[in-house]
């Protein structure tokens, strides 16, 4: 149930209030001190805190509702609340509500000026309550993959990753073949490792071939291996990549750069289990569990005949896609912390620049970026100018209008905490409130 404190000491004040909040549904707990009002925060569930300026008796200065204010803020950052002032206590209210307070009423109030103000920040109240709880029931998942299956150190906060890497694990055991898609930087290799460490295989080599980097006439030599002398240079015999991966696990990373004649050899490897070393007629056998990936449109390909259609049904029994990092900006603030490590702290202006930054290269760029940014601020605190990002990401004023996306990620990053959430945006609690009413974000 919707609570409310009301902390006065003036009994017939909380006697109204309570009657006016029973007609809405709205629990009221009281308090008569300055104390009492903190005993209760730190004992029961609270929504919205209304609290008086002066508590003892002939007193006006309203410092007594600071010192309150002020408490309040320490122990609960995030607590709306609402101020009941007289006229002597005014302009001190005020100058609260820009230091964070949700607003302020003169008394006698004004009934439903006050319901709005309540109705608003108790919404926003709950809008803030179901982040956390999306956030805790995120992290007990990835808790339970963790203790579950090995994950290789990977970092993530994002729905998108939690799919992703929980399909990696799911099909790791299974001896089909997985397409993992994505465009480059956002993270295929980890994801191809995590399905080798808790396959069947896992006991054996991670080998991994681009098969971008390899020149067309050598792709077959990397892949099967070459005898001494089936090519110019070739002085001795060489093991390809299927011999090393024997009983482990092979990426063909790019796999969309693989020439027609390796997909056609490629194909008969998968289908049969048999390979021949260039230059030799002996086949030999290969355990391998093929995993492949590609930043490429691969039935767009096929349709230009530059991919064949049996071997990318071959391969892509089960797909993983990891969308790039600006589609799960949730990742952006943890990445950021694990590449920064324990020697620096990232600044909210710095957090702020990362969250606005649409990252068209993915992990491998935000990575050079924190890594730059190190170096830079070899001590101390990272700022936004230590990332040397793009002025393009940044209005001139220095901070972007922050959207929706924006402030549901920096709402996550800052574990549902209203007022950090706010620094990292460069806004005031209250605007930010004022945005989150406006935008209706309640997750």
């Amino acid at each position: 149930m919707r609570t409310v404190l009301v902390i006065d000491d003036t009994l017939a004040v909380i006697d109204a209030l309570s009657v006016l909040f029973s007609l809405r549904e709205i629990r009221t707990l009281r308090a008569h001190t300055q104390d009492e009002g903190l005993a209760v925060l730190a004992k029961q569930e609270v929504d919205l805190v209304i609290s008086d300026m002066n508590f003892t008796a002939d007193t006006t200065s309203g410092d007594e509702g600071v010192a309150l204010f002020k408490r309040i803020r320490e122990l609960h950052p995030d607590m709306p609340v609402i101020l009941l002032t007289g006229w002597a206590s005014l302009e001190i209210a005020v100058r609260l509500v820009k230091a964070g307070a949700a607003d302020y009423m003169a008394k006698p109030w004004n009934d439903d000026r006050l319901m709005a103000t309540v109705e608003n920040l108790l919404e926003l109240s709950e809008a803030t309550r179901e982040v956390a709880r999306a956030q805790r029931e995120r992290r007990r998942r990835v808790e339970d993959l963790r203790n579950r299956y090995d994950l290789q150190g990977i970092v993530f906060a994002s729905d998108a990753m939690e799919r992703a890497v929980e399909m990696a694990c799911r099909v790791a055991r299974a001896d089909v073949p997985v397409l993992i898609t994505g465009p480059n930087g956002a993270g295929k290799e980890r994801i191809a490792q995590i399905v080798h460490a808790n396959s069947s295989v896992r006991g054996g080599q991670f080998v991994a071939l681009n098969c971008g980097a390899v020149p067309p006439d050598l792709i077959e030599a990397e892949l099967f291996g070459a005898e001494a002398g089936a090519f110019t240079g070739a002085t001795r015999a060489r093991e390809g990549r299927f011999e090393l991966a024997d009983n482990g696990t092979l990426l063909l990373d790019e796999i969309g750069n693989l020439p027609l004649a390796g997909q056609v050899k490629l194909l008969r490897v998968l289908e049969t289990k048999q390979y021949q070393r260039l230059g030799s007629s002996r086949s030999r056998s290969a355990n391998v569990r093929v995993i492949s990936s590609t930043n490429a449109d691969l039935p767009q390909m096929i349709a230009a005949g530059t991919f064949r259609e049996d071997l990318y049904y071959r391969l892509n029994l089960i797909e993983i896609r990891l969308p790039p990092l600006n589609e799960r900006r949730e990742d952006i603030a943890v990445l950021a912390a694990h590449f920064l490590g324990t020697d620096h702290l990232l600044g909210d202006d710095a957090l702020a620049a990362l969250l606005s930054h649409g990252w068209p290269g993915n992990v491998r760029e935000l990575r050079n970026a924190i890594e730059r940014a190190r170096l830079l601020a070899p001590q101390g605190t990272i700022r936004a100018a230590d990332l040397n990002l793009p002025p393009a990401a940044r209005v001139s004023s220095g901070a972007e209008e922050p959207d929706r996306n924006m402030i549901e990620v920096a709402l996550h990053t800052a574990g549902g905490n209203v007022s950090r959430a706010a620094q990292a945006l460069a806004l005031s609690r209250q605007a930010l409130y004022r945005r989150m009413e406006r935008l209706g974000i309640r997750t």
